[in-house]
């Protein structure tokens, strides 16, 4: 198989993944079209508490993607490394491992608006190309005047156009732990694999404090 020239980097907690993580990839993915997307797993967010989900299932739920594009890598490179997981890093693995790939890294809305409290995020604007997909309805010209104040610091960002499902993966877990099921907003393998395993139970609450 040849080496992939067009790679994008779609990373997250994944706690659980849900419809609107779907939503996102497969709209950046038809806007760059790339030869491999990699899904990445956060091994312990540096903006979150860290999460009471074990990565391992984590990792497995994140499989859903793999429906999404014809080639989608499910990557364990945050959670192998350990510590907070920052993006900057992850994009020097993948250059150190496909070098030459043009990158791109998909983000929601909400992130573009917090990317200057990213680490690094100059660098990340120099390795790679924006790709941002709106997670809520009526956001686009915040978004697009964000967008131009990063051009101007040498930023591409690319928007992908698609369907907005406003939903979070805190308010699925909330659900879950309370004894509800929140139908049509997980994948159906993700919705099997968390009742198989008996994950989101009120005894698994995550325990309140920074990680």
């Amino acid at each position: 198989m040849m080496e992939p020239r067009r790679i994008l980097l779609f990373g997250g907690t994944f706690d659980p993944p849900h419809n609107g993580h779907m939503a996102l990839l497969e709209s950046a993915c038809s806007a760059v079209r790339p030869d491999l997307a990699v899904v990445e797993p956060a091994g312990i967010p540096p903006h979150k508490k860290a999460s009471a989900t074990p990565a391992q299932h984590r990792l497995a739920m994140a499989r859903c993607f793999e429906s999404v594009w014809p080639r989608v890598l499910v990557d364990d490179t945050e959670i192998r490394r350990g510590g907070k997981s920052y993006t900057v890093d992850t994009l020097g693995a993948l250059q150190a491992r496909w070098p030459g790939a043009q990158l791109y890294l998909a983000i929601g809305s909400d992130m573009l608006l917090t990317f200057r409290i990213w680490r690094h995020w100059q660098e990340i604007l120099q390795r790679a190309v924006l790709v941002v997909h709106s997670r809520r309805g009526g956001d686009e010209p915040s978004l697009r005047e964000f967008a131009r104040s990063l051009a101007a610091e040498g930023g591409r960002v690319v928007f992908a156009p698609g369907r907005v499902l406003e939903v979070s993966s805190t308010q699925l877990r909330q659900a879950l732990e309370a004894g509800r099921t929140p139908d049509g907003l997980l994948p159906p393998m993700v919705a099997r694999y968390i009742t198989d395993h008996g994950l989101y139970r009120p005894s698994a609450r995550p325990e309140d404090g920074e990680p």
